[in-house]
């Protein structure tokens, strides 16, 4: 099993953010509350627009809220 590219900082956001649940978070962004529990732990990569509407609910750029590793990425 390989390490995922594409890591996250959505829990730490959830915490500066006076403790957002999953359900808050996923009802500002339109998915599910599992949806963020899948991408929260890396099992599952959002698409660019989910990606981006979470990185917007925290009023963050994309890139604080995902991070990219390319040495992690099996396809270079």
């Amino acid at each position: 099993m390989h390490t995922p590219p594409i890591h996250n900082n959505i829990r730490k956001l959830r915490f500066h953010r006076g403790e957002m649940t999953q359900k808050e978070l996923a009802d500002k962004v339109g998915v599910t509350r599992q949806t963020i529990v899948a991408i929260e732990s890396a099992k599952y990569a959002p698409s660019l627009v989910v990606a981006f509407r979470i990185a917007h609910a925290f009023g963050a750029p994309l890139e604080e809220v995902f991070i990219y590793s390319p040495e992690a990425d099996p396809v270079k």
